[in-house]
């Protein structure tokens, strides 16, 4: 889903390039697209960012999350595989 998020959340779901952390998704609306507990995404979300797979930043009140594009690649390139 985060490979995707204009098509996989709504406009108001994601930063836009002039927030600057464009493709960033509100943790709550990951929590609402997956449907699992507030506390449960936020551990997943937790272990994703501490592997590098992923970026966090806050604006304001809220916590965004996108793909760490650069691991990514060099994950592919390990693995042989397109993520």
């Amino acid at each position: 889903m985060l490979k995707d998020p204009e098509n996989n959340f709504s406009s108001q779901a994601h930063v836009t390039k002039d927030e600057g952390f464009e493709g960033g998704i509100c943790v709550s609306d990951i929590r609402s697209k997956i449907g699992i507990s507030q506390s449960t995404t936020s551990q997943y979300l937790t272990i994703l960012l501490q592997s590098g797979l992923v970026e966090m930043k806050r604006i304001g009140q809220w916590t965004y999350y996108r793909r760490n594009e650069e691991t990514m690649k060099k994950l592919e390139k390990y693995i042989g595989l397109k993520i």
